[in-house]
């Protein structure tokens, strides 16, 4: 059986906090086999895991930009901005 995102994300937010309820009280609950419901959690946990790599490279590339426009600043400050030549 095919279910819609909205039905699988409304299912997962059974399991996780604040509600935490078990894979066999909610498949119980639902009618969807626990087996299903394993592997939702699994791609779900996954789907986030990818997301939080992705959020570590884009903060450590802000880092680096913040970094170059500090460097940047003050190299002006130092040497003005080079357009008085």
């Amino acid at each position: 059986m095919r279910y819609s995102a909205e039905r699988k994300e409304a299912v997962l937010k059974k399991m996780v906090p604040p509600n935490n309820r078990s894979i066999r009280e909610t498949a119980e609950e639902e009618g969807i086999s626990e087996a299903t419901l394993y592997n939702w959690r699994k791609a779900d946990r996954q789907r986030l895991k990818e997301l939080e790599r992705e959020l570590k490279k884009k903060e450590k590339a802000l880092a680096e930009t913040a970094a170059l426009l500090v460097l940047s600043k003050k190299a002006e400050a130092i040497w003005g901005d080079g357009g008085e030549e």
